[in-house]
């Protein structure tokens, strides 16, 4: 990497930073228009945690954070039981679990993390995430709420609303050229919203009511220790994910961010942003591998580029009229995506397994799979009416126990963690 890429004019890091949000945004407001959150407080958080984490890893490292997709299964269950603020609570605590596991890398090496959360454990968990929400978004798809109890949209308009904008990602993400290849959400989007208006099922009023300068919808969170026992376990699959997408940015920009700053530090930061955006009343974040895509794409190795992406992030996020049209996008345009973005999950559970050659004809690793995948995707729930684990939670903690407690786990090394320590 050359200095002059450091030195670049600020309308062209401008430039860039716009486009890095572009190929971001698509996944970034999904989510908390899945979850009923509210889509400016989620730029606005995605902004400020990206901000955070630049802050505690020295701004070394192109990425950019934003809403995470591992954490709607439980936010939409948690929140029903336990109302928006405890939920709130729940993911400033799962923040802490990075913190947590920053602390522990920085005393003990990243080998630390291959012992605790090998692929086995975490597999099976990321493949339950995705699968846990398939309902969802097969419900949307046809016209339904998200649970299923109420046809907000007839069934036929619906299906020739969602397959479009279904097929429509995946032509984009197949044959799309260049940048364009990164942005199938929003192609989806874009011919979805597109057929909700032929058919009259697309309501643009608010939007015509609304303010072009607004204040997000701010919600602090609150205490509420059953949310927060529920929330917590879930942090476990991300956190891996994170250590995944620091390797590979690393592999793209030709650097070694394990070592400098280093995997405390870039968990550390993710942390933060998580909290961060818990105390506002956003979604938990995440790296974003669309965004690592075009970095490799553009060659855009300057992390001052995502700075200018965050300000952009919170800038959007004041504009009152960009929420209000966000939120009206219909529920089968959102549930034919999400068709594939929740089947995505799971393939990339799979592919650890596959990735890290785990032989699932051992009996100890055949029943912390079976045991996680039957917890996660069945709905099993342990506890009784003042506090229960279920769903992608109670999965977690059972893989995380199943491994410590089986005898005969000889480990597990990370291949590409590794090769980066040693390097």
């Amino acid at each position: 990497m050359s200095q002059q890429e450091f030195n670049d004019p600020l309308w062209r890091q401008g430039i860039s930073g716009a486009q890095m949000l572009f190929v971001a945004f698509g996944a970034l407001v999904l989510m908390p228009l899945i979850t009923g959150m509210d889509p400016n407080v989620a730029l606005f958080t995605a902004g400020i945690g990206t901000l955070l984490f630049q802050l505690a890893t020295g701004r070394q490292v192109p990425v950019f954070l934003a809403s995470s997709f591992a954490f709607i299964a439980p936010i939409l269950v948690a929140k029903e039981q336990f109302g928006l603020p405890a939920v709130l609570g729940g993911i400033v605590a799962s923040g802490f679990v990075y913190m947590i596991l920053s602390a522990v890398v920085k005393l003990k090496g990243p080998s630390f993390i291959d012992r605790l959360l090998p692929p086995v454990v975490i597999a099976p968990v990321i493949i339950s995430i995705g699968l846990a929400l398939s309902p969802v978004a097969v419900n949307m798809a046809m016209g339904k709420a998200g649970d299923g109890s109420v046809q907000l949209v007839p069934y036929t308009t619906a299906m020739m609303i969602s397959m479009p904008a279904l097929v429509t990602t995946l032509l984009v993400a197949v044959l799309g050229r260049g940048i364009f290849r990164l942005v199938p959400i929003l192609a989806g989007i874009a011919v979805g919203c597109g057929l909700a208006g032929f058919f009259g099922v697309i309501d643009t009023s608010g939007i015509a009511n609304a303010p072009w300068l607004a204040m997000p919808a701010f919600v602090a969170p609150e205490l509420h220790w059953g949310a927060i026992l529920y929330m917590v376990p879930v942090a476990l699959a991300p956190a891996i994910e994170h250590i995944g997408g620091v390797v590979a940015i690393g592999s793209v920009t030709g650097k070694n961010y394990v070592k400098k700053p280093g995997l405390h530090r870039t968990l550390l930061g993710d942390g933060l942003a998580s909290s961060a955006a818990g105390l506002f009343g956003g979604p938990p974040n995440t790296t974003y591998a669309e965004v690592t895509g075009a970095v490799m794409l553009t060659k855009s190795y300057n992390p001052k580029i995502m700075t200018w992406a965050a300000v952009f992030a919170i800038a959007l996020a004041f504009v009152g009229k960009f929420g209000v049209a966000l939120q009206s996008i219909p529920v089968p345009v959102m549930g034919g995506i999400l068709c594939l973005l929740f089947g995505s999950i799971a393939v990339v559970g799979l592919n650890t397994l596959i990735r890290h050659q785990v032989d699932l004809s051992e009996a100890r690793n055949l029943i912390i799979v079976s045991v996680t995948l039957v917890f996660g995707i069945g709905g099993m729930v342990i506890g009784g009416d003042e506090f229960a684990l279920s769903g992608i939670s109670l999965c977690a903690i059972a893989a995380l126990l199943l491994n410590l407690l089986l005898p005969g786990g000889a480990g597990w090394k990370n291949k590409a963690l590794d090769e980066q320590q040693e390097s």
